[in-house]
């Protein structure tokens, strides 16, 4: 039967693609005893308290059926005059904005909503997991555009254009970059812009980092001209506002294609959780204060983990944005896959292979620095004792 079940019973499209590697060594972790996971991309920080306190009287109050698929208007309204004063960039709440479980729904129906058989979605490598099997469950296939250290994984608009076919439709950005911290400026970003304008092509834009960028602003490719209509922005609240359990995010797009994801949205999910939603509203209301707060913690631990890392020698650059390390494993002559699991059991510090993102990450492991400074220290010396052994 188990054979059965695996070689006829389940879709092809299902078997083609393989388990996250970000859950394989955090479960391998878990069962361990004291072990500093830097492996799992979540907040530290507990829900700030009145965004909790918002929830709780949402329930309280009785709250607790469903909204319209859309979301309910107060969130949308708050999202559109939060986007349209951070970007200059305007979305109509009652037909352009959806609320979302995550951001990881917002792209799910993104491709589905977009995607043919046959399709294809030019992704960033190294790139979040989740893009890849994104594309393939939509029944699309999956172009890499790698980037590269020396770009501090910035992705170009010439490396995209390079990668474009005749069966592209769509290119997927996440800005800032999940594993490597990369952030694509401005400038780059008006390239593309020209660029998916020329070739007639979609940017889906993962932007669930974007309050954690350090040094510039954050630029929105919706923002860039020619791009508001061609593009599909998702964002949410689990990552600025510590709220990864709240399952909570939106999807903007033009009229027509948030229409055609909101089908999708209807059929697979419904609406979204109905005290998430208030807790949601209240982050974005009250909540700028805390979102300062934390970004400056995770500041602080990016300079203080990055300079360790270089220090024991594991090069790595500066990461920009997000909460993530990217070092270069050379020295040690060991693949990502075999670091990761001999740091996890020699010297219980998880982290997460860089090839599981993609083959420009093969050479790299992805840490992260969310989690408190004393543990950051305490891997920073396993690490270094690692490193001496195998170098």
């Amino acid at each position: 039967m188990e054979s059965l079940v695996g070689r006829e019973l389940l879709s092809r499209r299902v078997r083609a693609v393989k388990p996250s590697g970000i859950r394989k060594f955090f479960d391998i972790a878990a069962s361990m005893p004291d072990v500093v996971s830097l492996g799992v991309g979540e907040p530290d920080f507990v829900t700030p308290d009145n965004i909790r306190q918002a929830g709780i009287q949402s329930i309280a109050d009785g709250d607790t059926h469903y909204t319209s698929n859309y979301g309910t208007l107060a969130l949308r309204e708050a999202i559109a005059d939060t986007l349209h004063r951070r970007y200059g960039v305007r979305y109509d709440p009652r037909t352009e904005i959806f609320v979302t479980v995550g951001v990881s729904e917002g792209v799910d129906a993104a491709m589905r909503a977009l995607l043919d058989p046959g399709d294809e979605v030019l992704i960033p490598d190294p790139g979040y997991v989740a893009y890849e099997a994104d594309v393939v469950f939509a029944g699309g296939s999956v172009v890499p555009v790698p980037t590269s250290v020396a770009d501090q994984f910035e992705v170009k608009a010439g490396a995209i254009e390079a990668a474009i076919t005749p069966r592209a439709k769509a290119i997927l950005l996440g800005n800032p970059n999940n594993p490597t911290g990369a952030v694509i400026g401005r400038d780059e970003l008006e390239k593309i812009g020209r660029l998916a304008v020329a070739r007639d092509l979609v940017v889906v834009s993962d932007e669930v980092y974007s309050r954690l960028v350090y040094g510039d602003a954050h630029a929105c490719i919706a923002a860039v001209p020619g791009m508001r209509e061609r593009t599909i922005l998702v964002d949410g609240f689990s990552k600025a506002y510590a709220m990864t359990g709240w399952r909570v995010g939106y999807a903007c797009a033009p009229a027509p294609i948030l229409e055609a994801m909101l089908k999708i949205h209807q059929y697979a999910i419904m609406c979204a959780p109905t005290m998430s939603q208030a807790a949601a509203l209240e982050a974005l209301l009250h909540g700028e204060a805390d979102v300062a707060r934390m970004v400056a913690s995770y500041d602080e631990r990016r300079q203080f983990f990055v300079a360790g890392l270089n220090a024991i020698g594991l090069p790595t650059y500066e990461p920009k944005g997000a909460f993530y390390a990217f070092p270069s494993i050379a020295r040690t002559g060991l693949s990502a896959d075999e670091f990761a699991e001999k740091l996890l059991f020699e010297e219980q510090v998880a982290v997460v292979p860089g090839s599981a993102f993609g083959q420009a990450g093969e050479g790299f492991v992805r840490c992260t620095y969310c989690t408190a400074r004393d543990k950051l220290a305490v891997a920073l010396e396993r690490m270094g004792r690692f490193v001496q052994r195998y170098s």
